[in-house]
Parts: structure tokens; C-alpha cells; sequence
């Protein structure tokens, strides 16, 4: 074989190489949203339990306060609906509705000394302000997973490898209008 040929075929060597390095990268990063999500969704599920604890703990205490219980198990109705669905913008918006619920429970109890007292909430409201943090902190990295995700496969060479394999983007999880919002603390003790 002439010094061409083993030019040649060391080109195409390096560029299937290159190639390969490319797609596996692409693979991954595909997998990191997926991971990113799955975390998510372990935090969902857990806090999607404590809710109706927390409800009947408060429903004992806030006779009068039936709205803002019915609320929060609304907005975790449509939080589960959107997960069940793998809707992530409904999700969002969900989550929202389910934050501002959960903000107007909690500042609504501050009225009920006894149902501060209760260990029973107290622990509740513990455990679900921890799964909240951490719902947020999680659904940074997906963030993050996702706009890295979403660059690589429109940046070249990369484009062609996700083309040519079908490489999707995925949606970010977003902020609402009202998650946006200063909280008017005035209105919620008025």
C-alpha cells in the first residue's frame, strides 16, 4: 500500500473515531437529563405522599379553612397528572399553583396556635419544606442537564450526529408568572 492509501485510510480511522467519541457523548448527556429527571421525580412522589397527611393533620384544626386545604390537594392532583403524563410544562405550572398552595396553608396556620403546637405538623411541614428545597435543587441540575443537553446537539459537528441519530431536545422545567412574584405577606395575615 502507497504512503496515500495509509494516509487516506488513517483519515478515515480518526474520523470514525471521532465520530464514535461524538455520538457517546451525545448518549450521555441524554442520559444525564434523564438521571436529572429521575431524581425529580423521587422527590415528587415522596412529597406527593406527605400531602394528604399534612391536609387531615390541618383539616383537624382549620374548620374554616377548607378553601386552602382544597387547594393544595387540587394543585397536587395536577402536579401528579402532569408527572403521570411526562408534561413538563404542565408540570411547571402545577408546581407553581402547588407552592403558592402550600405558602398560603402554612401562613394560614400561624392563626391556629394549637395546630402549631401539633408535633404531627410540625414534622410534616419540616419534611415538606426539606422535599420543597430540594425539589429546587433538583430541578436546577435538570435545568442545567437540559440547556447542555440542548446546546450540544445544535452546536457543529455535534448537529450532525444528533440529526443523523435522532437526538431530541427537552423541555426545561420553568418558572410560573406567580412563582416570579414577590409574595405580598400583608395579604396572606389580613
Amino acid at each position: 500500500m502507497s504512503v496515500g492509501g495509509f494516509i487516506f485510510w488513517g483519515l478515515v480511522a480518526v474520523l470514525l473515531v471521532y465520530i464514535v467519541i461524538l455520538y457517546n457523548n451525545l448518549v450521555s448527556l441524554k442520559h444525564n437529563v434523564s438521571k436529572a429527571w429521575s431524581n425529580i421525580d423521587v422527590l415528587l412522589k415522596q412529597r406527593h405522599d406527605e400531602l394528604p397527611k399534612l391536609v387531615e393533620t390541618c383539616r383537624q384544626y382549620m374548620q374554616y379553612e377548607q378553601e386552602t386545604l382544597e387547594k393544595v390537594m387540587q394543585a397536587r392532583s395536577s402536579v401528579a397528572t402532569a408527572q403521570q403524563q411526562g408534561d413538563i410544562a404542565q408540570l411547571g405550572q402545577a408546581e407553581g399553583a402547588l407552592r403558592l398552595g402550600l405558602g398560603s396553608l402554612f401562613a394560614v396556620a400561624e392563626a391556629y396556635p394549637d395546630l402549631k403546637a401539633d408535633e404531627t405538623f410540625q414534622h410534616l411541614q419540616a419534611r415538606i419544606s426539606g422535599l420543597e428545597n430540594a425539589i429546587a435543587d433538583r430541578r436546577e441540575f435538570y435545568n442545567e442537564s437540559v440547556n447542555i443537553n440542548n446546546v450540544r446537539i445544535e452546536q457543529f459537528p455535534d448537529l450532525i450526529i444528533a440529526r443523523f441519530f435522532n437526538f431530541k431536545a427537552f423541555t426545561l422545567l420553568e418558572f410560573t408568572e406567580q412563582e416570579t412574584v414577590d409574595v405580598n405577606l400583608r395579604k396572606l395575615f389580613d
